[in-house]
Order: structure tokens, then sequence, then C-alpha cells
């Protein structure tokens, strides 16, 4: 294989040997921090380096199509979705159509119907996309599925459905107009969307959180198995087994639903009420899933934040942009200076964090490894490690079983978990959904370093 792992007997030789340059040449031994065991996805390990930027190339190009030419069938099914719609490609549905009750769910469920519909298959297409592009950790592979499915829900859920038309009328829109009627343009159609946007948090939003806490795919995959499959006490267990939660999916719908909020709150507060619902039962409904039914796949040491953080101030910026559109639109342009120097500094702010904060989260200080080394000599001067980094990152088609559990090491400092009432049925990590294989948990007292691939 092109890679390696690399394991230290001390955090600083390790933040040292991740975080420089190892020779002259710059392309010829490549570190980075490797992952926790049980977050290495291992078919991607072969992959040479010298391919990924030419992967990665391609998967942009094929996300920028699917993107914008996903629009087309959505925006059609919405129109044909609409009264209008319906009544002129089946006139003779018109008495139908006309009665209350079948207006009423037309109008209200049937647009959001149709686009969540068309969504289903967008998260597996993503995944598939980021294991193209060879990212070597679950984490990894997940934070960038859900960068795209965010991508794709604010250009087709949300600016795709602000403009009123079919797909070809809001290219038209956008293509045909100068750069400054954008903002008007914007601001003019977020309001007309309000009640699009609030079918579509009801039908997306609270049901998606009743169907979470209800489980029926996991609970009719087990029901399935135990019919067909379950054969021995093991077996009915991981027939039982609920997963981990899917940050690739949960995530960006989440940040949508913030963005709305953002938008919504200085153009139609109605919204808001719909919104805070929403995120008052995605709380205490994912709570409850995250302490006492998901098993823990991975630690990606908060590697999401920066993204979370980053669509947080587009969203803040989208919310500006609308606003100015809006009170231009109300003849209230005296005003739009003092918002465009809201919008500078909010970009100012967004750079100030990314360049203050955001190496804490991709760099390990050495001040703080040598602190920790320090104290781990001082509390445990006879803890070797070596029995345990022989297997932690061998290929788990080459262990047996019993390895899993052979060793359990845990520090006297370690935090402190929610107790639940839901017993663990095993000590290490469930089986990964993406890769099929369960390896142990790497202990706090160490951090491997992982060369990258070198062609």
């Amino acid at each position: 294989m092109p890679a390696a792992f690399v394991s230290f007997k001390s955090r600083w030789g390790a933040a040292v040997c991740a975080q420089t340059q190892q020779s002259r040449d710059p392309t010829s031994w490549l570190t980075e921090w490797a992952p926790e065991p049980c977050d290495v996805y291992w078919p991607n390990l072969p992959i040479p380096y010298v391919s990924l930027a030419i992967r990665r190339l391609i998967m942009a190009v094929a996300f920028f199509f699917l993107t914008f030419f996903f629009m087309i069938p959505i925006a059609s099914v919405q129109a044909l979705a609409s009264i209008e719609g319906l009544e002129k490609v089946a006139p003779f549905l018109k008495p139908i159509i006309d009665m209350q009750f079948i207006k009423s769910v037309i109008q209200g469920i049937l647009p959001g119907l149709a686009l969540k519909l068309f969504l289903i298959f967008l998260p597996a297409i993503l995944m598939i996309m980021a294991k193209f592009e060879g990212f070597i950790s679950k984490s990894s592979l997940e934070r960038r599925a859900a960068t795209r499915y965010y991508l794709f829900n604010l250009v087709n859920v949300f600016l795709g459905s602000i403009v009123a038309g079919s797909a070809l009328e809001q290219l038209n829109t956008f293509i045909k107009q100068s750069a400054n009627e954008i903002p008007r343009t914007i601001g003019v159609a977020v309001p007309l969307r309000a009640t699009f946007f609030i079918t579509y948090i009801m039908v997306d939003g609270w049901a998606g959180i009743a169907g979470e806490i209800l489980m029926l795919k996991p609970l009719i995959i087990y029901h399935l198995k135990n019919f067909f499959l379950v054969k021995t006490e093991k077996d009915r267990e991981a027939a039982m087994d609920p997963g981990s939660l899917g940050f690739n999916t949960g995530e960006p719908q989440i940040q949508l639903y913030f963005l709305l909020g953002l938008v919504y709150a200085a153009v139609t507060p109605a919204l808001l009420p719909f919104i805070v619902i929403f995120f008052g039962l995605a709380y205490v409904v994912f709570r409850h899933q995250i302490i006492n039914v998901y098993n823990q796949e991975y630690e990606s040491a908060a590697a999401f934040w920066p993204d979370v953080h980053g669509r947080i101030i587009i969203a803040l910026l989208i919310s500006q942009v609308a606003l100015i559109g809006l009170l231009t639109s109300k003849k209230a342009a005296q005003s739009t200076p003092f918002l465009i120097a809201l919008v500078v500094l909010t970009i100012w702010f967004y750079t100030f964090c990314k360049a203050r904060y955001e190496p804490a989260f991709v760099r390990y200080p050495l001040q703080e490894a040598m602190m920790k080394d320090t104290l781990e000599r001082a509390r445990e001067p006879n803890l070797n490690l070596k029995p345990y980094l022989q297997n932690a990152y061998i290929h788990p088609v080459f262990k047996e079983e019993d390895e899993e559990d052979e060793f359990d090491f845990k520090s006297e400092n370690e935090s402190v978990l929610v107790p639940t009432k839901r017993q663990s049925r095993r000590s290490t990590p469930a089986p990964s959904r993406i890769s099929g294989a369960s390896s142990p948990s790497l202990p706090p007292e160490v951090v491997p370093q992982h060369p990258e691939r070198a062609s």
C-alpha cells in the first residue's frame, strides 16, 4: 500500500511529525493525523496520492451538474403539484380539485411531499461520490457528504423554490438581469414562498422528527432479519443494532431550517413558530436517541464544527441580502448602506474566526502534548501500550473476533458518561454501516500519525 500508520511513544513526537514537512521534496513523504482505528475507511487506503486530485476534480464537476440539472425535475414536479398545474395537465380532474379538502391538501402538502420524494436517494448518491474521492476516514466521508448535501439544499430547496415558475424561468430570471437586481428579486420572492416553506417544515421537519423517534425503518429491518436470518442469540443482537446517527443527512437538514429561520425572521416572522417547534422537538428527540439508542461509531475531535460555523455565516449573509432586497422593494433604499456595512462586518467576523480559532480544530498544540505526556509519565509510569498498538491498525479481515475485547484502556481523568438505563451490548463501537467492519476505539493516551499516500 502507498500508506502506513506510525505510532509514537509520546504525543509531542506525534504532533511534531504530523504537523511538519518531512523532506525537502514536498511530494515524496506526506504526513497527516490518522483517524482512530474504528474511524478508518480501509478500502480507500490503497489509492495513490496523485489520483486523489483527479478523482476530486471529477466529483466536483459531477456534483455541479447534479445540483443544477436536478433543479429541472424538482421544479417541474412542483409546478405540476400546484392547482394550476394539475388543471392544465389533467382538466378532467377539475371537479375533484375544486373540492375544498382536496384543494387544501394540494396547496399545503403536495409540493413539499414531491420535493421530499426527490431527495430520498440524494444522501446515498453523495456518499458514493465521497467514497470515490478517496477519503480515508468515515468521519471525513460524512463531512464531505454533509457539505454537499447542504449546498444542494441551498440551491435546489431554498433558492430553487423562492422564485416561482419552472426551472427555465428561474434560470432566465437570474441570467438576464444585472447583478444589483438580484437582491431585489430575492427580497420580493422570499416572502411569497413563506407558505410553501411552512408546509415543507411540517412535512419534512416535524414528520422527520416523528419518524426519528419511531424508527420504523430499523424496526421493519429487524423483524425481517429476525424472521429469515436470525439463528442464534448473537444474530438477534446484530439484527437489533440501531446503527449510528447519520451526520451526513441530519446536520445539513438542521442547518437548512436554521437558514429558513434567519431569513424569515425579518421578512415573514409568521414562519418562526414552526421553526421554534421543530428545534424544540429536535433537541428532545436527538438528545434521547444519542444517549439511549444509537451506538457511537467514531470520534472526530469536533471536526464538524468549522463547517457548521461557516454554514451559519452563509445563512446570516443570505438573510442580510434578502433584507436588503425587501427594503429596496419597499422604497426604503436609504437604509441599504447600513445593511451593506453589516454584510461587510459579517464577512470580516468570519475571516477573523477562521484565522484565529480554526487552527485549534486541525492542529494539536505542542504545549498541550508536552503537558499530557508529563502527567501521564507521573501518574502511570508503567503504562505499556505496545500490545494494543500492535493490533489497533490491522485490517479487520486479519483480526479475530475475540481480539476486539482483549484490551480495555480507561484513563483516570476520562469524562463521565451520561448514565442511562440502556446497557451496552458491546464494549467496542458497532460495525460501520459504511465499511462493515468493527475495531476497538483508540484510547485517549495515544494519537497515532498517518503518513498520507505518496506516489
